[in-house]
Parts: C-alpha cells; sequence; structure tokens
C-alpha cells in the first residue's frame, strides 16, 4: 500500500468538484445533488454511488466539526473504492454528505497543519447549538440551524442502516463510538490501527462509563438507559446520531487523530485517579481564567440562545464564550463524588489532553478576534498559546499522521462496520 505523505485536507469546494468529476466519468452508478443550504447560503451536497443497488443505505457524514477537516477527504476515498471495487460496497446504497458545515470550514482553514500551532492559529469550532450534529440536543425543533434540518431530512429519506459520522481529534488515538453494539468490529479496527501506527485510545474521556466490547470500540447508553457521556451539555441521545434509530439504524462515529500520542491506549491502573483529576481541575480552571482576563478586556457578549449567522469575528468570540462556560461544569464534575476511584492511566491521559484543549481552544480563537482587531493584549495572548501548544506536543510525544494514513483507517473502519452489520441484519 502506497500512501501520499502531502496530501492535503481538501476544501468543500474541491470536494464538490471533485464529486462532480465522479459522476461526469460514473453516470450510471453515481450522482451528485444538493440537499440544502447553509446559514449563508452554501450549498451542502451529497454525492451517492449505487443508489437504486439496493434499499439497504449507508449514509457518510463529513465535516460536521469544523475543526475535524479528514473526513471529506475519506468521504472521497471511499466513494472511489466502491466505485473501483463493487464488492466493498457489500451490495448497499452509498451517500456522502461531503461536509455538513461548510459556514465552519470556511472558518477554520489548515490544509496541512504542520504543527500543532499552526493548527491552532487558524482554529475554528463552532457553539454546540450551530454544530449541525449536536444542535437538536440543544435547541428546540423550531430553531434548528438549516444543516441540521437539511441532515435529519436526509435521514429521514435514505432511512440508512448505517449512518457514519467522520470525526478527528487534535492529538491523541483511534476509537469508535456505536448507537447500538456491531459484533465483530473491534478485531477489523484494531488490526488497521496497528499496521498503520496509529494508537487505539482505550480510556476515551468522551466515552467515560459506556460499555467497550473491544479496545477503542464504545457504545453509548440507549435512550432512557441510564447516564450519558460525561463532560458535555449535550445529550448525545438527541443528537442527529440517534434519529437514524427511528428506521432501525446504528450510527458509528469514528475519530482519528491528527497527532498520534502512545500514552493514550497504556491499560495500566493509575495509581491515584481522584488526585491526578484533582490537579487536572486545578490546572483547567486556572488556564481558563487566564483566557477569561483576556476576554474581559473586550466586552460585548455573544448573543444569548439560539443560532446566530456566521461572520466576521462574531462566531469566533461565540464559540470562545461557549467553551470558557463549559468549564467550570468540567472541573467540578473532576472534582465531584462521580470522581473515579479506580482508572487507567489511558483514561486519565485523555481526560489530561481534553482539559489542555479546551482552554487552549478558547484562548486560540481569541487571539484571532485580538490579531483582527489590532488589539494590544494580542502578543501577550500568542505568548500563551504558542507555550501551551508546546507543552501539549511534549508531554504527549506528539507525532504527525500523515493525512492519507488517517484517511486510510477511517475508509478500512467505516468498511468493516458496513460489513459486520450488515452480516447480521441480514
Amino acid at each position: 500500500m502506497t500512501l501520499l505523505r502531502d496530501m492535503r485536507y481538501p476544501t468543500p469546494h474541491q470536494l464538490a468538484l471533485a464529486a462532480r468529476s465522479l459522476a461526469v466519468e460514473h453516470p450510471a452508478r453515481t450522482g451528485v445533488r444538493r440537499v440544502g443550504l447553509s446559514r449563508r447560503g452554501e450549498p451542502l451536497w451529497l454525492l451517492s454511488v449505487d443508489a437504486a443497488r439496493s434499499d439497504e443505505n449507508v449514509l457518510v457524514v463529513a465535516g460536521a466539526h469544523a475543526n475535524e477537516p479528514v473526513g471529506g477527504a475519506t468521504a472521497l476515498a471511499l466513494a472511489r473504492r466502491v466505485i473501483a471495487e463493487p464488492a466493498a460496497g457489500n451490495g448497499c446504497g452509498w451517500h456522502f454528505l461531503l461536509c455538513a458545515d461548510p459556514d465552519g470550514a470556511a472558518l477554520h482553514r489548515t490544509p496541512r497543519p504542520y504543527s500543532l500551532l499552526d493548527y491552532h492559529r487558524a482554529f475554528y469550532r463552532p457553539p454546540g447549538p450551530e454544530q449541525p450534529e449536536w444542535a437538536p440536543s440543544l435547541l428546540p425543533p423550531d430553531r434548528l440551524p438549516p444543516e441540521t434540518v437539511a441532515l435529519i431530512s436526509l435521514i429521514d429519506d435514505l432511512r440508512p442502516v448505517l449512518q457514519v459520522s467522520l470525526h478527528g481529534t487534535d492529538l491523541g488515538g483511534s476509537w469508535v463510538q456505536l448507537t447500538r453494539d456491531i459484533p465483530g468490529l473491534a478485531e477489523p479496527f484494531a488490526k488497521s490501527a496497528a499496521e498503520l501506527r496509529i494508537p487505539v485510545e482505550t480510556g476515551a474521556s468522551d466515552a467515560t462509563g459506556w460499555p467497550s466490547p473491544g479496545p477503542g470500540i464504545f457504545v453509548m447508553p440507549e435512550p432512557g438507559a441510564g447516564p450519558d457521556g460525561a463532560f458535555h451539555p449535550e445529550d448525545t441521545r438527541l443528537s442527529t446520531w440517534y434519529h437514524a434509530h427511528r428506521y432501525a439504524g446504528t450510527t458509528a462515529i469514528v475519530e482519528v487523530p491528527m497527532w498520534a500520542s502512545d500514552t493514550v491506549d497504556d491499560p495500566a491502573p493509575h495509581a491515584d485517579p481522584r488526585g491526578a483529576l484533582r490537579m487536572l481541575a486545578t490546572r483547567l480552571t486556572a488556564d481558563a481564567a487566564r483566557v477569561t482576563a483576556v476576554r474581559d478586556q473586550l466586552g460585548g457578549g455573544a448573543p444569548p440562545g439560539g443560532v446566530a449567522p456566521p461572520g466576521g469575528v462574531a462566531p469566533l468570540l461565540r464559540a470562545v464564550d461557549w467553551t470558557l462556560a463549559l468549564i467550570p461544569r468540567i472541573a467540578a464534575e473532576w472534582t465531584g463524588p462521580g470522581a473515579p476511584a479506580e482508572a487507567t492511566a489511558a483514561h486519565i491521559c485523555s481526560i489530561d489532553a481534553f482539559g489542555r484543549r479546551l482552554s487552549l481552544r478558547a484562548a486560540a480563537m481569541l487571539l484571532r478576534v485580538l490579531r483582527a482587531q489590532g488589539h494590544p493584549a494580542a502578543d501577550g495572548l500568542d505568548r500563551l498559546v504558542t507555550g501551551w501548544c508546546e507543552e501539549f506536543a511534549a508531554r504527549f510525544r506528539a507525532r504527525w499522521v500523515p493525512v492519507a494514513t488517517q484517511v486510510e483507517h477511517q475508509s478500512r473502519t467505516v468498511l468493516a462496520a458496513c460489513e459486520r452489520l450488515t452480516a447480521v441484519i441480514r
């Protein structure tokens, strides 16, 4: 297998052009259609392969988080694979939403970041109510953004047996979250990760307390069947991931790292989880206070509630305020009575990374605002962001995972999920 080490993350426009080229080259099997518009009027494009082949559909969603750009490249790779090798499609119709949030993608542009600092210089991740998959867990139905409405309508139209959401983490390992277990997925997932030298994140903070049928595989709680994942204001069970359950579908969220860290798959018991969490909470609170002090110099809070239109520095400030508002709750959970008395080293490492990225992201987005306004506090915040990026990379011994390697692992995992799931339901 040959992987292109200089491959870059494609833009939504590049994805659309590539999809149209595939449709021209393979008109009998491939089609492209617009399934909605973003808040700024950008088209949401769906690439379909073998749509008439079967009543069993697979929906692949890319670009749901603006700062996780690998999904679009993976969607194209999967489409090309299914076209070139029909057996790889496992008899299903395949549908690829090429970018669920083109507005967000326009604000986060790092085609090939050369370091964590380079990545954060152009960082943007919208607040929860403006994220297409998360919005239903935070807003009433009549206030959902058009990207979410389009995605829900697409799920209603396709009734997919499998929905796959392609995500990426800045630093760590790979893991899969499932709304229902897919028996046998752990083996091909682990094999792919090992072959490609991608660590498996065995204690992902996003999946705290969830059942794990195999290393790096986590099954979300059923609606009404127990607690949701920790550390998030959103309830995953109200997200678009669970909307496929209306049609007996299953959703898989496939995470792959931009920078790998071999510290996140250590299964050894941690000597003092509660002590470690107290230390991490103290650091997170202090780091957030430093960012908040700079934010307070600007004044002008983000508009409350709803989904505001993107544009200018306003979306960056909304995202900064959203991120900073999460931190007190998270710190309280880490030091509260529910903090685990037992945990693996991998789990504590994952929480450590989670806390570092929260304050770093808020600072990075705030720095973009300060630079745009020529604010005198920009230089000081720049030094803080630079130092935090360097500490983050050093603490976790970060090593770059080529984009093509990220794409290959996600592609293999998606195809394995489809194969294993259809073997169960047929």
